[in-house]
């Protein structure tokens, strides 16, 4: 996605003395001479080491799925010796959520961290290769710059490739193919990368502040890495708050001192875990603290660590709206849930905001239960989830806004989308929607020759409707580029040869 401004730049922030941000308080980049100063040389741990070093701390997955560790680590190892192969460890880096910043900032600023963690599990393993998978050019960059920083070392090569920013490129499938030269979208094959990842070999992948918290926790040790945070979620965590603070902080710290320091409130709820995530109301984010069970006891989920609370200032059915439109909008479109039901389910949930009743409030829940379990990889899913959360926690504005008594509030854009999006600039800033970057193009109806065949709307799922009569409901429609193959499919398949492409305007 091309990006009309910088993408954001996060500020950084600690709770208590920082282990993976340590030494960034001296300076904006961690070089590998301070890397060195701040941490120390790393450990050469083998396999069983390290694993046993995972199982010990509780060592889950910081990407979303929370995955433990230690078990995919073996998993990798009995992948290797029972197939006689190499293996390889792939960093996921690439943060697709617009509201989580996290991992940018560990890869921005000390990336020498995260490549020890990944450079240490290699060597446990035996590993060919270590691939770092990024989204940003400045963070290509930045790993490119300490990978350089290291020069020619024994053992697996490591480098790093600038993928497509797009949602579902984070997806394990997805991620492995893009590095690999193919297209970075998730395979649909249900086949581990622990047992078939890059180039087929058994593959470790994990999130990037999971590795960086391995090199962390192989420095400090089991004991060492549990005297701070929770007995039983021991270290610490990082978080994204608000979509622009990344705050590293031990388990167990009340989440409103978190939201506090970053000069923020519960509001009207907050979404934990990112856009697959699911929303807190106040009173419960009021008792939550910073820890995967107590989020879990709330209704939330740690997820990838995004923590966005809603201010009263904007309306929460319009910002579920507008971001299930993108969730929609993200989709790889190679399964009927994410290409036909995501943007069914946007439709449906647009039309109870505009005041279409229970009908229409009924409708996106059975859109919503369509795609659960059935999509080609997690994004349906996600989505549904936080579809789904937003329906229980603002149950009221929605039922309220279905009978056509809106809350009269605007809609703030205060969730993130990335800069240059349609739908983040048609309400970002003082801007109005009139001046929100316009299609280039439109699709067009032919009335005279449109004789209701209905398969436009099978082929452009989100962009034309039918109505009652089968028709479509509008003659004109500004067409987005990313739907331009798409439209063009339509218009040769059209039996009455009643579309067009033509230029908007």
């Amino acid at each position: 996605m091309n990006r009309a401004a910088p993408a954001p730049v996060p500020s950084l922030a600690t709770v208590g003395p920082p282990r993976l941000l340590a030494g960034l308080d001296e300076t904006a980049w961690m070089d590998r001479e301070a890397h060195l100063a701040a941490h120390g040389p790393a450990p050469g741990p083998d396999v069983e080491e390290l694993a046993s070093l995972a199982e010990d701390i509780g060592l889950r997955g910081r990407g979303g799925a929370g995955f433990l560790f230690a078990r995919k680590l073996r998993a990798v190892a009995a992948a290797q010796r029972r197939k006689g192969s190499s293996a390889a460890v792939v960093v996921n880096g690439s943060e697709g959520e617009p509201g989580c910043l996290k991992d940018t900032a560990l890869l921005l600023y000390a990336p020498h961290l995260v490549l020890d963690g990944a450079l240490m599990a290699a060597q446990a393993l035996g590993a060919d290769r270590v691939a770092v998978g990024v989204t940003r050019p400045d963070v290509e960059r930045s790993v490119r710059r300490a990978l350089a920083e290291r020069g020619p070392e024994p053992g697996p090569r490591a480098d790093v490739t600038l993928l497509p920013e797009r949602f579902v490129t984070g997806e394990s499938s997805a991620l492995v193919r893009g590095i690999d030269g193919g297209p970075a979208l998730p395979s649909g094959r249900r086949v581990r990368t622990s047992e078939s990842g890059l180039g087929g070999a058994p593959t470790l992948l994990s999130n990037t502040e999971t590795f960086a918290q391995l090199a962390a926790a192989a420095r400090l040790g089991a004991t060492g890495y549990g005297a701070c945070g929770l007995p039983t979620e021991p270290g610490t965590v990082m978080l994204t708050v608000a979509g622009t603070h990344v705050v590293e902080t031990p388990t167990g710290v009340p989440l409103t001192y978190i939201l506090d320091l970053c000069g923020t409130a519960p509001g009207q709820g907050v979404l934990v875990g990112g856009y697959h995530g699911s929303w807190l109301p106040p009173e419960a984010a009021r008792a939550a603290t910073v820890s995967r069970d107590s989020l879990a006891a709330a209704g939330g989920v740690l997820g990838a660590g995004a923590v966005l609370p809603l201010p009263e200032t904007t309306c929460p059915v319009g910002e579920v709206v507008r971001m299930t439109r993108w969730l929609a909008a993200q989709s790889a479109g190679q399964c009927g849930p994410c290409a036909l039901g995501l943007p069914s389910l946007a439709d449906a949930l647009a039309e109870a905001a505009d005041g279409g009743g229970q009908r229409a409030l009924d409708a996106a829940r059975a859109r919503m239960s369509a795609v659960e379990q059935r999509g080609a990889c997690g994004h349906p899913d996600g989505s549904a989830r936080f579809v789904a959360s937003a329906l229980a926690v603002f149950a009221d504005e929605f039922a309220a806004h279905a009978l056509g008594h809106g809350c009269a509030r605007p809609v703030l854009g205060a969730l993130p989308l990335p800069e240059g999006d349609l739908l983040h600039t048609a309400v970002s800033g003082a801007r109005t929607e009139s001046s929100a970057r316009a299609p280039a193009e439109q699709l067009l109806v032919d009335w005279t020759l449109c004789r209701g065949h209905g398969l436009c709307a099978d082929l452009l799922p989100g962009l034309l409707r039918l109505g009652a009569d089968g028709y479509p409901e509008r003659a004109v429609m500004p067409l987005p580029a990313r739907m331009r193959g798409r439209a063009l499919r339509a218009v040769r398949r059209c039996p009455a040869l009643a579309l067009r492409i033509a230029a908007a305007g």
